[in-house]
């Protein structure tokens, strides 16, 4: 995880463009902790100035000082990882690797080849002064953040960042999250003299895919016309040149007939019947294998030592983790932690952040009348498994959320799954004062451009699980808890990917494997945007790197060449059909319980979302983070 910035201005003379906001240079200093360098070029012959800001968090391989530089004065800012497609040494740094394979390039084609062959998460700015041309853009799906807000007061001004300011909107267009499609690059040469931007678009193409360049992306360019001022156009490049997709399409086949299993009960019995179809455990074994080494991948590039007799000074033997799971104790988390112990050296504790949030009153829920008799709602439920937990439990009943008692449940888990590891449960609990004071100190201006309720409660959620501050009830006592892990896994994408969400439940009710299909198809596109550049964003805030194994190419492709009937059967009961794949790999890796939860989403899980305006709908506007911003 880095912090890049660039702000490029179209002035016949240096104007003062090696500025940065005192805020937004803090910002980029908390995502990169271990060196901070800034470079300016004034090039008046051409008519520009550009400036550019790195800042580093050092996770690998020797310390590469940003931006970096090659003989011919190429400049590049690097904010990713390389987990394949590139070979990247146990001891190397990718950023040097990356700039090596650029300088080489002698065409657009053998750049844009350099990008299409890396697996990993990146966002990228790379300047050619030879060239007079700005490259820029992120990954695929969106997995780092690149924000990009366009000025036109003195002199037409870019600007490029992993994390934005508060300006007045008198002056400029909001920030906005350079899209995640494709790969764009700025002539230089050509911007002065029309007083205009002109992007060219490098637009990514799936490669087992052959269709006409005029209808790639039908209608792709009106959305950036939309968004952007008058004075900014983005174009599909001449040269009709695209980088490869790193992932195959989707199969959008149907399937001949439907088997109505809607009658099935929830519980792991069920998992086993489904596990002993001999095609079904194929498949879940094939899963488990590329999703276990997609984990492999991102726990293994991290110092530590590898040959643990014979340690050196530069790789000490620690007893703190070096990586930490966001976790709810459901299917995703649990999954993860389970792989994650297959990779992590075994006397090397594993943290797992659960955050929860303060409720103001604790109300039994009661039994609605429309409830039959003799049933439980998951709510009383939920209170009776505390009353008869542990007298820890009992005496925090304000923080008892179901993402606490789940998280609870999962612990003794894994627990059982490896009793030699040392996990630890950070419990990181959350008072209605702190959540202000925070959100508007920091989370509102991490969070933008994203502005919804539902970016507010996922933002402020994620940002104080990332932290780590809490306690540590693990070994039975409540000590005051800091995770020291710098890499964080989540587990985004298994949800849009395996039909985990309720949406998906009633677009298969309403329009069937068509609709499925479609749906899943639409998650994976707006990933990037929803997700990823906001999670990104609050994560880096603490110095740490948010990594996302259901996010690996690998993945991806092996879930896309499956048709959806072998992800979900959404024709099952809650807790099973969403995620069945996933839930069918976690019978297989010995988990019990946490295989057949239901789904239920991080705001309502850790209880952010009754905190305030309980009236509030997700997709509305948040007061809140605007008035934080105004503030």
């Amino acid at each position: 995880m880095c912090g890049i910035c660039c702000i490029l201005v179209l002035a016949p003379q240096k104007n003062g463009s090696g500025v940065l906001a005192k805020d937004m240079l803090e910002r980029l200093q908390r995502r990169g902790p271990n060196h901070s360098q800034q470079l300016s070029r004034e090039v008046p012959e051409v008519g520009y100035n550009v400036f550019f800001s790195g800042h580093v968090l050092h996770m690998r391989g020797c310390l590469s000082i940003q931006p970096t530089q090659d003989a011919q004065g190429n400049l590049l800012l690097w904010n990713g990882e390389v987990f394949g497609g590139i070979e990247i040494g146990p001891e190397s740094n990718d950023t040097q690797i990356i700039l090596q394979q650029l300088s080489s390039c002698k065409s657009e084609e053998s750049i844009l080849s350099v990008f299409s062959s890396i697996q990993g998460p990146w966002a990228f700015i790379y300047y050619q002064p030879s060239h007079h041309c700005l490259w820029f853009g992120r990954d695929f799906f969106g997995r780092r953040s690149l924000l990009w807000q366009f000025r036109n007061v003195e002199n037409l001004c870019l600007t490029l960042t992993s994390v934005s300011t508060s300006v007045p909107e008198c002056i400029c267009v909001p920030w906005q999250e350079v899209p995640a499609c494709g790969l764009y690059k700025i002539d230089l040469q050509k911007q002065t003299s029309a007083k205009s931007f002109t992007i060219s678009w490098y637009p990514w193409k799936h490669k087992c895919i052959e269709y006409e360049f005029k209808t790639l992306h039908l209608g792709d360019e009106a959305q950036f016309t939309e968004k952007l001022p008058n004075f900014v156009s983005v174009f599909l490049n001449e040269s009709k040149l695209f980088p490869t997709a790193p992932v195959t399409p989707m199969n959008c086949s149907m399937p001949v007939s439907c088997t109505d299993t809607a009658k099935c009960e929830t519980s792991s019995a069920n998992i086993e019947i489904f596990l002993s179809d001999e095609h079904k455990k194929k498949i879940v074994h094939q899963f488990i294998n590329v999703l276990s080494e997609s984990v492999r991948r991102r726990v293994l590039f991290l110092p530590r030592c590898q040959n643990r007799p014979n340690c050196s000074d530069q790789f000490p033997v620690s007893d703190e983790a070096k990586v930490a799971i966001l976790f709810s104790g459901g299917v995703d988390s649990m999954v993860l932690s389970a792989l994650a112990d297959h990779h992590i050296p075994p006397d090397e504790p594993i943290d797992l952040l659960n955050v929860a949030f303060k409720q103001q009153e604790q109300k039994r829920q009661k039994t609605s009348t429309k409830q039959k008799k003799g049933s439980i709602s998951f709510s009383t439920l939920e209170e009776e498994t505390l009353e008869c937990d542990n007298d820890t439990i009992k005496k925090t009943t304000v923080f008892n959320v179901p993402d606490r008692i789940t998280g609870l449940s999962g612990l003794k888990e894994l627990q059982v799954l490896n009793p030699n590891r040392k996990w630890n449960f950070v419990e990181i609990n959350i008072t209605l004062e702190e959540l202000k004071e925070m959100r508007q100190q920091w989370i509102s201006h991490l969070v933008q451009p994203s502005d919804t309720v539902l970016d507010d409660s996922i933002g402020c959620a994620v940002w104080f699980a990332a932290r780590g501050i809490g306690t540590n009830t693990s070994s039975g006592e409540i000590q005051p808890f800091i995770s020291s892990a710098k890499v964080v896994l989540t587990g985004i994408g298994a949800d849009e990917q395996l039909a985990g969400y309720s949406r998906h439940r009633v677009c298969y009710k309403t329009s069937g494997f068509e609709g499925l299909v479609k749906e899943l198809g639409m998650e994976l596109g707006r990933i990037s945007s929803r997700n990823l550049g906001r999670d990104d964003r609050v994560i880096g805030d603490h110095g740490k790197e948010a990594r996302f194994p259901f996010l690996d190419e690998e993945v991806v492709s092996f879930l896309n060449e499956l048709p959806v009937w072998e992800k979900a059967d959404l024709t099952l009961p809650r807790g099973i059909g969403e995620k069945l794949l996933l839930r069918m790999a976690a019978k297989e890796l010995g988990l019990t319980a946490s295989a057949v939860l239901p789904k239920r989403a991080m705001q309502f899980g850790s209880r952010i979302a009754k905190m305030e305006n309980h009236k509030e709908k997700a997709s509305d506007k948040c007061n809140r983070l605007l008035q934080s911003l105004l503030d």
